[in-house]
């Protein structure tokens, strides 16, 4: 069954940090880029970061540069994004997802992505 599976959200005070994990089967994953997106409440969901398909490529929204790293492990099919010294703007629902058979870059828009995981939610809050 093809699914991606988020995890790791949670309640976090302000200058903490996140693990959150998204986990694939049911498909190619090693040759797939992977998005992790984000979505305030009452706003558009936007990048956060990417990874091409080899893990050689990553790109992060300027928001979060510095902060958050993105990484994955073809051998457990799982991405994660590791985010630090977080604040109470990244507080949204992360949502990750797949581009199947890219290989050369990861800087896709919601369009592009051809499967998506439910999200998790990501509270920054004292």
């Amino acid at each position: 069954q093809l699914q991606l599976v988020e995890s790791g959200g949670g309640l976090v005070q302000p200058g903490g940090s996140l693990r959150l994990s998204c986990a694939a089967s049911g498909f190619t994953f090693d040759y797939s880029a992977i998005v992790w997106f984000r979505q305030a409440p009452g706003k558009e969901r936007d990048r956060v970061s990417c990874i091409s398909s080899s893990g050689s490529i990553t790109n992060s929204a300027d928001s979060v540069k510095g902060r958050f790293t993105i990484s994955r492990d073809n051998a457990k099919n799982t991405v994660y994004l590791q985010m630090n010294s977080l604040k109470p703007e990244d507080t949204a629902v992360y949502y990750c997802a797949a581009k199947r058979w890219t290989y050369r870059s990861c800087w896709l828009s919601s369009s592009d992505m051809d499967y998506w995981g439910k999200g998790t939610l990501v509270t920054v809050s004292s």
